[in-house]
C-alpha cells in the first residue's frame, strides 16, 4: 500500500463479483462533485451580461475568461494531481480539490477587473483538473467493466445538474443580490461536500476489475506518456471528445447570453427557464446514453465510438431550429432536444477511455483527455465563438452570437463524427476488443 493511502476495500462483495450498494453512494457523491464543479464553472454564463457591462468587456474577452483561464491550470496542477491519483488516495484528492475551487469561486465575486477575475477563474479550474481524473478512476474501481458505461452515464448527470443549477441558482442570486454575491454564495457549499467525501468515502483496491495478469505498477512518467500517446484508441476518443465538447461548452457558456440578447427577459428568468431546460434534457440523456451504450457494446465494442460521433452531429439539427426560432418556448423546446441528444454521447467516451488504458495510468489518461478538452473545447471553442460574434455584430446585430454558436457547433459535429469513425476503425486491429472482454 502506497504511503499515505487511506483505507482500501479488500475482500468485499464487490471483489468477489457481487458488487454492493455502497458503490452507488460513492457514485452519488462523485456525481454531486461533478455537479458542483460544473455549476461553479458555468455560473459565469448567466452572469456574463452583468460582468460585460461592469467591466466593459468584449465577447472575445469573455470567451477567454470562460476558456483560457481553465486551460492554464492544467500546466500547474492538473497533470501532477492526475499522476498522484494513479498512486495515492484518490478520494482525498477529490475532497481537497472541491474545497479549493469552492473558495476560488467565491473569490470571483471580489474581482476588480479582467485580470483579477481571470486569476480567480484559473483557480476554479482546479476543480476539473484535479478531481476529474480521480473521480473517473474511482468509478472504474467500484463498477465492473460490464457496468462501466451505465455508471459513467450516471456520473455524467452531474454535468447536467451543475449546468442547470448554476443557471437557476446563479440567476436567482444575481436577481436578488448582484453578480458578485452570486459567485460568493455559489462557492461556499462545496466546502461541506468536500468534508463529507473525506470522511465517508473508502478507497477501493486499485484495478480490482482489471483482466487477470494486468500490470498494476505505475510506469515512469515518460513511459506513461509514450504509452498513452501511441494508444490510437485512447487518443482517438480523447481528441474526438475534445472536438465534440466544443458543442457542450458553447451551449453551456453562451446560451444564456443568446437568450438575453434575443428576447426581452430578465437574468433571473433566463436562469430559471434555461436551467430547467438543461435539467429536462440533461438528466435523461446521459442515463439513456449509458444504457444504450451498454446494450450496443454487448454486440460490438466499436459503438463506444460510433454512438458519440452520430449523436454529436445529430444534435445540430434541433439546435438550428432553436437558434432560429422567434418563439421563446420553441427556442427552449428545441434546445432541450438538442442538449438531450448531445449528452447521450458521454457514457461511451468516458467508459471507452477507462477501458482503453491500464489501471495504473487511468488518472493520467483522464488528465490528458481533459487537457485537450480545455485546450480545444473551452479555450479554442469559446474564444472562436466570442471572436466570431464580435466580427458579425456590425452585420447581424443581436443575432451575431447565435450565428457564431451554431457555426462552431456544426463544425465540431462534423469533425467529431470523422474522428470517432476513425477511432472505431482502430478498435478491432489494436486488440482493444479482446482486452475489453477480459474484464
Amino acid at each position: 500500500m502506497a504511503s499515505g493511502q487511506g483505507p482500501i476495500i479488500k475482500g468485499s462483495a464487490a471483489d468477489e463479483g457481487k458488487p454492493g450498494a455502497y458503490r452507488w453512494y460513492v457514485l452519488a457523491l462523485l456525481t454531486l462533485t461533478s455537479a458542483f464543479s460544473v455549476a461553479d464553472r458555468l455560473v459565469f454564463g448567466i452572469l456574463v451580461q452583468d460582468i460585460k457591462a461592469e467591466f466593459q468587456l468584449s465577447d472575445f474577452e469573455l470567451g477567454l475568461l470562460g476558456g483560457l483561464a481553465f486551460s492554464l491550470v492544467y500546466v500547474l496542477a492538473g497533470f501532477p494531481a492526475a499522476r498522484l491519483a494513479d498512486r495515492s488516495t484518490r478520494k482525498n484528492i477529490v475532497a481537497v480539490a472541491i474545497g479549493f475551487w469552492s473558495l476560488m469561486t467565491a473569490a470571483c465575486g471580489m474581482a476588480t477587473g479582467f485580470w483579477t477575475l481571470f486569476l480567480a477563474r484559473t483557480g476554479v479550474g482546479v476543480g476539473e483538473g484535479c478531481s476529474g481524473p480521480s473521480s473517473q478512476s474511482l468509478v472504474a474501481d467500484y463498477f465492473t467493466r460490464q457496468e462501466l458505461a451505465k455508471a459513467m452515464g450516471f456520473l455524467t448527470i452531474g454535468a447536467s445538474m451543475g449546468t442547470a443549477g448554476g443557471l437557476v441558482i446563479g440567476g436567482q442570486l444575481a436577481e436578488i443580490f448582484d453578480w458578485r454575491w452570486a459567485f460568493i454564495l455559489m462557492g461556499l457549499p462545496g466546502l461541506l461536500l468536500g468534508g463529507i467525501i473525506y470522511l465517508t468515502v473508502r478507497e477501493p483496491l486499485r484495478g480490482r476489475y482489471a483482466p487477470a495478469g494486468t500490470d498494476m505498477a505505475q510506469l515512469p512518467l515518460g513511459q506513461t506518456i509514450r504509452s498513452l500517446l501511441t494508444n490510437r484508441v485512447f487518443m482517438g476518443l480523447a481528441l474526438g471528445w475534445a472536438v465534440q465538447i466544443m458543442i457542450g461548452y458553447g451551449l453551456a457558456f453562451w446560451m444564456a447570453a443568446v437568450m438575453l440578447r434575443q428576447f426581452p427577459i430578465s437574468t433571473g428568468d433566463v436562469g430559471l427557464y434555461l436551467g430547467f431546460t438543461f435539467f429536462l434534457g440533461g438528466i435523461p440523456g446521459p442515463i439513456l446514453g449509458g444504457y444504450l451504450t451498454h446494450w450496443l457494446t454487448l454486440r460490438d465494442e466499436r459503438w463506444r465510438a460510433w454512438l458519440p460521433g452520430l449523436v454529436s452531429l445529430g444534435c445540430v439539427a434541433p439546435l438550428a431550429l432553436s437558434l432560429t426560432s422567434d418563439s421563446f418556448y420553441a427556442f427552449l423546446g428545441w434546445f432541450g432536444v438538442a442538449y438531450g441528444i448531445y449528452v447521450a454521447s458521454q457514457a461511451g467516451i468516458l467508459s471507452g477511455i477507462q477501458a482503453a488504458v491500464e489501471p495504473a495510468s487511468r488518472g493520467f489518461a483522464v488528465a490528458i483527455a481533459l487537457f485537450f478538452n480545455n485546450l480545444i473545447g473551452q479555450t479554442l471553442g469559446l474564444g472562436v465563438i466570442g471572436a466570431l460574434s464580435d466580427s458579425l455584430t456590425p452585420t447581424q446585430g443581436t443575432s451575431a452570437l447565435a450565428v457564431a454558436v451554431f457555426g462552431v457547433c456544426l463544425a465540431a459535429g462534423i469533425a467529431s463524427l470523422a474522428i470517432f469513425a476513425w477511432t472505431a476503425a482502430q478498435m478491432g486491429p489494436s486488440g482493444y476488443l479482446e482486452k475489453m472482454k477480459g474484464g
